[in-house]
């Protein structure tokens, strides 16, 4: 039995202690897939299957949002819950060079910077949520009231992995990824 090659985004979460299940699809070596597609394949509701898409703000810092894959990003909603005047669309062969990812397998989780990550509120609804798990082919779920299961690398101060941030009784106060939009 072959040994399950991990992504960088397995091994965060591994690290953190922050439980996924990992599901692959069938693909065609290096073609990214298609969100819908990527639900059918993996016979999950399109509604819990989610597409990270990444921005650069009129202030130069890119941003990324995390949406069901088959709604459309909103700029100028995204811009205003990432706090800036204007966010536009990388291109897409700029993927790489700012996430340490390539079309079709960018993750929220484990990119090669953090950067301010807005989950659109639907994902509240659902139980569990896909999302790339870091290469095209590779989906990993997990339980997206734990702000924090996309956030393994928090910093001091905001709820340790794995447990609910912010608790209940308080305000979205995570600086990491300032809170649910």
């Amino acid at each position: 039995m072959a040994k399950e090659a991990k992504t960088n985004a397995m091994r965060m979460l591994e690290r953190a202690k922050i439980p996924y299940t990992a599901h692959e699809y069938p693909h065609e070596e290096g073609q990214a897939v298609d969100g819908a597609n990527v639900a059918r394949l993996t016979g999950q509701d399109p509604a819990r299957v989610f597409k990270t898409l990444v921005t650069q703000g009129a202030d130069r810092n890119y941003y990324v949002f995390v949406v069901p894959v088959l709604a459309e990003l909103d700029l100028k909603k995204a811009a205003k819950s990432a706090g800036v005047k204007s966010v536009a669309m990388i291109h897409v062969a700029d993927i790489n060079k700012v996430t340490g990812y390539i079309r079709g397998g960018c993750s929220p989780v484990g990119m090669k910077k953090q950067y301010l990550t807005v989950f659109d509120e639907s994902c509240l609804t659902q139980d569990t949520i896909l999302v790339s798990g870091g290469r095209i082919g590779t989906q990993i779920e997990g339980a997206p009231q734990s702000r924090c299961w996309f956030c393994p690398a928090a910093p001091p101060g905001t709820a340790p992995a794995g447990e609910s941030c912010p608790p209940p009784d308080r305000p979205p106060s995570c600086p990491f990824c300032r809170g649910w939009r």
